[in-house]
Protein backbone atom coordinates (compact mmCIF):
# COMPACT_ATOMS: atom_id res chain seq x y z
CA UNK A 1 0.00 0.00 0.00
CA UNK A 2 1.79 3.42 -0.95
CA UNK A 3 -0.27 5.13 1.63
CA UNK A 4 2.71 3.39 3.94
CA UNK A 5 5.42 4.48 2.43
CA UNK A 6 3.84 8.22 2.21
CA UNK A 7 3.18 8.55 6.24
CA UNK A 8 6.81 7.67 7.27
CA UNK A 9 8.56 10.15 4.82
CA UNK A 10 5.56 12.57 6.16
CA UNK A 11 6.58 11.97 9.64
CA UNK A 12 10.59 12.15 9.29
CA UNK A 13 9.54 15.82 7.29
CA UNK A 14 7.97 16.71 10.10
CA UNK A 15 10.98 16.43 12.86
CA UNK A 16 12.68 19.31 11.07
CA UNK A 17 9.95 21.49 12.29
CA UNK A 18 10.37 22.43 15.37
CA UNK A 19 14.08 21.80 17.41
CA UNK A 20 12.86 20.56 20.37
CA UNK A 21 10.45 17.92 18.44
CA UNK A 22 10.55 14.73 20.89
CA UNK A 23 9.64 11.23 19.45
CA UNK A 24 8.59 8.28 20.66
CA UNK A 25 8.07 4.55 19.49
CA UNK A 26 6.47 1.69 21.26
CA UNK A 27 5.63 -2.04 21.21
CA UNK A 28 2.81 -2.78 23.27
CA UNK A 29 0.42 -5.75 23.55
CA UNK A 30 -3.15 -4.78 22.70
CA UNK A 31 -6.95 -6.81 22.90
CA UNK A 32 -9.99 -5.99 20.95
CA UNK A 33 -13.41 -7.16 21.11
CA UNK A 34 -14.89 -7.05 17.68
CA UNK A 35 -18.23 -7.21 17.19
CA UNK A 36 -21.23 -6.59 14.52
CA UNK A 37 -25.23 -5.66 15.12
CA UNK A 38 -25.79 -9.14 13.08
CA UNK A 39 -24.76 -12.68 12.02
CA UNK A 40 -23.00 -13.45 9.00
CA UNK A 41 -22.66 -17.31 7.54
CA UNK A 42 -20.59 -18.90 5.70
CA UNK A 43 -16.84 -19.36 5.03
CA UNK A 44 -16.01 -15.74 4.56
CA UNK A 45 -17.53 -14.70 8.29
CA UNK A 46 -15.06 -12.58 9.53
CA UNK A 47 -16.50 -13.42 13.08
CA UNK A 48 -16.95 -17.12 13.05
CA UNK A 49 -20.04 -18.88 11.27
CA UNK A 50 -23.04 -17.46 13.48
CA UNK A 51 -21.12 -15.22 15.72
CA UNK A 52 -21.75 -11.51 16.22
CA UNK A 53 -18.83 -10.72 18.36
CA UNK A 54 -15.27 -11.95 19.30
CA UNK A 55 -12.49 -11.30 21.36
CA UNK A 56 -9.02 -10.75 19.42
CA UNK A 57 -5.38 -10.32 20.43
CA UNK A 58 -2.02 -9.29 19.89
CA UNK A 59 0.70 -6.88 19.71
CA UNK A 60 0.58 -2.76 18.21
CA UNK A 61 3.88 -1.17 17.54
CA UNK A 62 4.29 2.73 16.35
CA UNK A 63 5.71 6.06 17.06
CA UNK A 64 4.80 9.25 17.43
CA UNK A 65 6.56 12.76 16.80
CA UNK A 66 5.57 15.93 18.89
CA UNK A 67 6.29 18.72 16.63
CA UNK A 68 4.31 21.42 18.59
CA UNK A 69 5.04 22.17 21.92
CA UNK A 70 2.38 24.72 24.19
CA UNK A 71 2.22 25.84 28.47
CA UNK A 72 -0.25 22.79 28.41
CA UNK A 73 -0.08 20.35 25.65
CA UNK A 74 1.83 19.12 22.69
CA UNK A 75 0.66 17.94 19.00
CA UNK A 76 1.92 15.73 17.03
CA UNK A 77 1.42 13.23 14.52
CA UNK A 78 1.49 9.12 15.71
CA UNK A 79 1.86 6.17 13.28
CA UNK A 80 1.13 3.02 13.96
CA UNK A 81 0.24 -0.71 13.47
CA UNK A 82 -1.42 -3.74 15.11
CA UNK A 83 -1.69 -7.30 14.42
CA UNK A 84 -4.43 -9.21 16.08
CA UNK A 85 -5.81 -12.86 15.61
CA UNK A 86 -8.56 -14.14 17.20
CA UNK A 87 -10.82 -17.59 16.04
CA UNK A 88 -8.26 -18.42 13.84
CA UNK A 89 -9.20 -15.20 11.57
CA UNK A 90 -6.62 -11.91 11.66
CA UNK A 91 -6.56 -8.24 11.44
CA UNK A 92 -4.34 -5.83 10.60
CA UNK A 93 -4.91 -2.23 11.53
CA UNK A 94 -2.02 0.44 9.85
CA UNK A 95 -3.23 3.60 11.04
CA UNK A 96 -2.22 7.58 10.65
CA UNK A 97 -3.33 9.90 13.22
CA UNK A 98 -3.51 13.56 15.11
CA UNK A 99 -2.42 13.38 18.70
CA UNK A 100 -3.07 15.99 21.41
CA UNK A 101 -1.24 15.28 25.44
CA UNK A 102 -1.33 17.25 28.08
CA UNK A 103 2.20 18.04 29.97
CA UNK A 104 2.34 15.99 33.06
CA UNK A 105 0.30 16.58 36.25
CA UNK A 106 1.22 17.01 39.42
CA UNK A 107 -0.88 14.33 40.54
CA UNK A 108 1.16 11.07 40.10
CA UNK A 109 2.53 13.04 36.91
CA UNK A 110 -0.24 11.45 34.77
CA UNK A 111 0.14 12.48 31.41
CA UNK A 112 -3.82 11.97 29.33
CA UNK A 113 -3.51 11.92 25.37
CA UNK A 114 -6.21 11.46 22.76
CA UNK A 115 -5.94 11.02 19.09
CA UNK A 116 -8.12 10.11 16.03
CA UNK A 117 -7.09 8.30 13.79
CA UNK A 118 -7.98 6.98 10.20
CA UNK A 119 -5.87 4.47 7.87
CA UNK A 120 -6.64 1.12 6.51
CA UNK A 121 -7.76 -2.07 7.95
CA UNK A 122 -6.76 -5.89 6.43
CA UNK A 123 -9.38 -8.59 7.32
CA UNK A 124 -8.81 -12.50 7.37
CA UNK A 125 -11.67 -15.17 7.54
CA UNK A 126 -11.03 -18.19 9.64
CA UNK A 127 -12.12 -20.75 6.48
CA UNK A 128 -10.98 -18.62 3.72
CA UNK A 129 -7.32 -17.28 2.90
CA UNK A 130 -8.83 -14.42 1.20
CA UNK A 131 -8.85 -11.09 2.23
CA UNK A 132 -10.11 -7.58 2.12
CA UNK A 133 -8.16 -4.08 2.45
CA UNK A 134 -10.78 -1.14 3.86
CA UNK A 135 -11.00 2.30 5.38
CA UNK A 136 -10.50 2.10 9.08
CA UNK A 137 -10.97 4.90 11.63
CA UNK A 138 -10.68 4.97 15.10
CA UNK A 139 -10.21 7.21 18.32
CA UNK A 140 -7.52 6.72 21.38
CA UNK A 141 -7.42 7.82 24.63
CA UNK A 142 -5.01 7.24 27.16
CA UNK A 143 -2.58 7.80 30.44
CA UNK A 144 0.92 7.75 30.21
CA UNK A 145 3.12 8.29 33.33
CA UNK A 146 6.69 9.14 32.97
CA UNK A 147 9.50 6.68 34.80
CA UNK A 148 12.44 8.64 33.65
CA UNK A 149 13.53 11.06 30.70
CA UNK A 150 13.28 8.49 28.47
CA UNK A 151 10.43 5.73 29.30
CA UNK A 152 6.87 6.44 30.06
CA UNK A 153 4.36 3.50 31.65
CA UNK A 154 1.46 3.42 28.88
CA UNK A 155 -0.94 2.44 32.10
CA UNK A 156 -4.02 2.20 29.85
CA UNK A 157 -4.92 3.17 26.11
CA UNK A 158 -8.88 2.30 25.21
CA UNK A 159 -9.86 2.65 21.38
CA UNK A 160 -12.91 2.28 20.16
CA UNK A 161 -13.31 2.43 15.71
CA UNK A 162 -14.97 0.92 12.76
CA UNK A 163 -14.19 -0.70 9.51
CA UNK A 164 -16.13 -3.15 6.99
CA UNK A 165 -14.92 -6.89 7.44
CA UNK A 166 -14.24 -9.46 5.09
CA UNK A 167 -17.93 -11.19 4.81
CA UNK A 168 -20.36 -13.17 2.69
CA UNK A 169 -21.62 -10.02 0.96
CA UNK A 170 -17.74 -9.07 -0.27
CA UNK A 171 -18.14 -12.12 -2.80
CA UNK A 172 -21.55 -12.88 -3.18
CA UNK A 173 -23.81 -10.37 -4.69
CA UNK A 174 -26.93 -11.78 -3.54
CA UNK A 175 -25.96 -11.09 0.33
CA UNK A 176 -27.09 -7.99 1.81
CA UNK A 177 -24.42 -5.46 2.63
CA UNK A 178 -22.83 -6.16 5.95
CA UNK A 179 -22.34 -3.41 8.60
CA UNK A 180 -19.09 -2.09 9.64
CA UNK A 181 -17.62 -4.04 12.65
CA UNK A 182 -16.75 -2.16 15.60
CA UNK A 183 -13.52 -2.67 17.31
CA UNK A 184 -13.19 -1.87 21.17
CA UNK A 185 -9.71 -2.26 22.09
CA UNK A 186 -7.17 -2.12 24.90
CA UNK A 187 -3.58 -1.80 25.83
CA UNK A 188 -0.66 -1.00 28.19
CA UNK A 189 2.95 -1.35 28.10
CA UNK A 190 5.83 0.98 27.54
CA UNK A 191 7.07 3.98 25.59
CA UNK A 192 10.22 4.93 24.78
CA UNK A 193 10.78 9.01 23.54
CA UNK A 194 14.03 10.20 22.61
CA UNK A 195 14.75 14.34 21.92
Amino acid sequence: MKLRFLVPALALALTTIAAHAQFGVYVNPVVSQISNSKADTGEFAFLGDGETSQIFGGIVFGGYDEFAHYSKATVGVDVRDAFQHGNNASINSFMVGVIVAAKPMALFKLKPYGQFSVGAGRTKAALSPAHIERLEFAGYGGLDRPLNPHIDWRIVEISYGALSTISSATFKFDSPNFPDAHVLGFSTGFVFRFK
